[in-house]
């Protein structure tokens, strides 16, 4: 089952993504593979993307769902140190190949919800 572009999925409660914190993960299918994603809370806002490096098309985190740096201002990759600006997932420095792959996200009456693309699906069990 396809949901059509914008169809929002409710991904957790707004108290889960604490600023600067650890992210919330969740499971997509991207230009159809199935993948890894990760919401975060940077300057009071959600934001999310694929998790995976542009370097090397590899999952970012270094211990599970950490990806902000010590001052809590830039995502990381634990594997070759690139880093991204977590507002717009836009390489920040080292080797990075562009920027994170961006999700559509929504904060609405305390629950944050990612929405669908045409490339962008829920994985269906």
């Amino acid at each position: 089952m396809s949901f059509p572009p914008g169809e929002p999925i409710a991904l957790c409660a707004s108290a889960e993504l604490v600023e600067g914190r650890l992210a919330v993960p969740f499971d997509v299918v991207h230009a159809g593979q199935t993948c890894r994603a990760f919401a975060v809370r940077y300057q009071g806002l959600p934001h999310a993307y694929l998790n995976r490096c542009t370097h090397v098309a590899m999952e970012m985190d270094y211990q599970p769902n950490r990806f902000f740096d010590d001052t809590g201002h830039w995502l990381l990759c634990a594997t070759h140190g690139a880093a991204y600006q977590p507002a717009t997932g836009a390489c920040a420095g080292g080797p990075c190949r562009g920027g994170l792959v961006k999700i559509a996200i929504s904060e609405e009456l305390g629950v944050v919800r990612w929405h669908t693309d045409r490339q962008l699906q829920p994985v269906e069990f």
